[in-house]
């Protein structure tokens, strides 16, 4: 193949990925604000680190919104996610479900699963959760710039889903959002370009 045509092959993709780069960073910023307040099951709060039996600010920003979503009636039940990391004594799921208890829901409104580690697996867990208990309709929750690739990953799970975001976070200033946000677009890169081999 003449060299000319090799450069040529190499531009174009070049080109084309970076595009590609940049539509995915405008997607995940511009459905961070997307929040669909319908009525559903359940929602679902994707997990995030627990300090001993506390909720990090992360996750307790989150478990705040679903409690929201549950007082307001959008959600009838509450589905936290989230296993143990490293010698934690307490799963992040359950660290949510007693703060959740303490902040006036129900405990038979609560269900948790405690083996995820990454998103992905919050997700298909919480499906296995849901359907054992009959659970159609879910609410996602977790930050803004998490909706984009976490509403991606429910409808390779199968969920009827809809996005809801948590209204306040940590990641506010720009010295948090930044890495936040490139991180993001790493993840979801990374999970686009790995659903052929799934």
């Amino acid at each position: 193949m003449p060299k000319k045509r090799i450069g040529r092959i190499v531009f174009v993709f070049s080109i084309s990925f970076l595009i590609f780069i940049g539509y995915s960073a405008y997607s995940i910023w511009s459905f961070s604000s997307q929040n669909e307040l319908v009525k559903a099951d359940a929602a679902i709060v994707l997990g995030a680190a627990a300090w001993d039996d506390e909720p990090s600010p992360v996750l307790r920003e989150r478990i705040n919104h679903a409690i929201w979503l549950y007082e307001n009636g959008y959600a009838e039940k509450l589905i936290f996610t989230g296993g143990k990391s490293g010698k934690d004594r307490f799963a992040e799921s359950e660290v949510s479900r007693e703060y959740a208890i303490k902040n006036n829901v129900k405990t038979e409104d609560i269900l948790i699963e405690t083996k995820s580690a990454i998103t992905e697996e919050n997700l298909q867990y919480a499906l296995k959760v849901a359907s054992n208990n009959h659970l159609e309709t879910f609410l996602i929750v977790s930050d803004p710039l998490h909706m984009k690739r976490a509403m991606l990953m429910t409808e390779n799970v199968g969920m009827k889903a809809y996005s809801s975001p948590t209204q306040s976070s940590v990641y506010t200033s720009l010295e948090t959002k930044i890495p936040f946000f490139f991180r993001e677009l790493f993840f979801y890169i990374g999970y686009i370009i790995s659903l052929p081999f799934r």
